[in-house]
């Protein structure tokens, strides 16, 4: 009886579709730990468009502090060294397929990171971006202009939106959708009426709303389809001396402007968990003292990650 053999195949000989199977259960930081260096098959795989349509940073944060002066926040070089390495290989590997980059609300990028990415991910069509505290005013419409096909933004509030508004209005034909984490004053909606008037979606969830601004939001906006406003500590400015009063419920007349809107999303109850936490918070979100990742929920469906 002839002796049997058997003849081990090298992993670099397995068909490249398997591979990228297996790789797309890796997450980031496994993709980027060198399995592209083992040969050139591993390479082939690990660049493959099915592994980088989406770039989600969302589980790395940064090492800061809170400091009193701009931009009131110190990140620890490490923080910065390791999100640059990551950056730099995942942009490498992507050759420029990503379409939705995804940030932690903690991590802290810096102008230059910023700009760095943008260069290489000029198909980019979503950004969720909600800490900009080191970003300068050139920094995000340098990245602006290199995102042409941008359609979507998740935000932090910001104290002068005109610019940032304006630079998408000119180089993001495409862009519908908006979500701010941070309070609308009647500075922003009109900056949004003004700049963004076909916008068809809109989440202000969990911050304070000022219901002057939500009417120019409904007289202004309308092609939107979506609103959403759960969970805002909703705020009415009373002629003085009259102090400000905290709106409980939505009135009719606001209701009927929004009437025409397809999806009007509202909760202001006592017994919710994260009305209460707006209200305990002032309408200004303290994420981190709350369960990782519920700074990602959104009652809108294509804005929840």
């Amino acid at each position: 009886m002839e002796d049997s053999y058997y003849v081990a195949r090298r992993w670099e000989d397995l068909d490249t579709d398997i591979l990228v199977k297996i790789f797309q259960s890796f997450d980031i930081f496994e993709l980027t730990s060198g399995i592209a260096h083992v040969c050139s098959a591993w390479r082939m795989a690990c660049c493959d468009p099915l592994l980088w349509k989406t770039l989600d940073l969302s589980m790395l944060k940064s090492n800061f502090i809170k400091i009193p002066l701009e931009p009131y926040v110190y990140v620890d070089g490490r923080s910065d060294t390791t999100l640059t390495r990551l950056l730099k290989i995942s942009l490498s590997l992507s050759r420029g397929n990503i379409t939705t980059l995804i940030f932690h609300f903690n991590l802290y990028v810096s102008d230059d990171q910023l700009t760095y990415t943008a260069e290489r991910c000029p198909r980019l069509r979503r950004l969720v971006l909600p800490a900009w505290n080191r970003i300068k005013k050139t920094g995000i419409c340098k990245a602006i202009r290199s995102w042409k096909d941008l359609e979507s933004l998740t935000m932090p509030g910001i104290a002068n939106p005109p610019y940032l508004m304006e630079e998408i209005s000119k180089n993001c034909k495409n862009f519908r959708e908006l979500k701010v984490m941070g309070p609308c004053d009647i500075f922003f909606a009109s900056t949004l009426a003004t700049y963004l008037p076909t916008l068809k979606v809109l989440s202000l969830r969990c911050s304070t709303l000022l219901k002057d601004a939500l009417i120019i939001v409904l007289d202004n906006l309308l092609h939107l389809e979506v609103l959403n406003i759960s969970h805002c500590v909703l705020i009415e400015i009373l002629p003085p001396p009259a102090p400000k009063k905290v709106v409980k419920e939505i009135d009719q007349s606001i209701r009927e402007k929004a009437s025409r809107i397809r999806e009007f999303l509202t909760c202001m109850t006592d017994s919710c968990t994260m009305c209460q936490r707006t209200k305990n918070d002032e309408g200004l979100m303290r994420w981190y003292k709350y369960e990782e990742g519920l700074w990602k929920a959104d009652e809108v469906s294509t804005l929840a990650l």
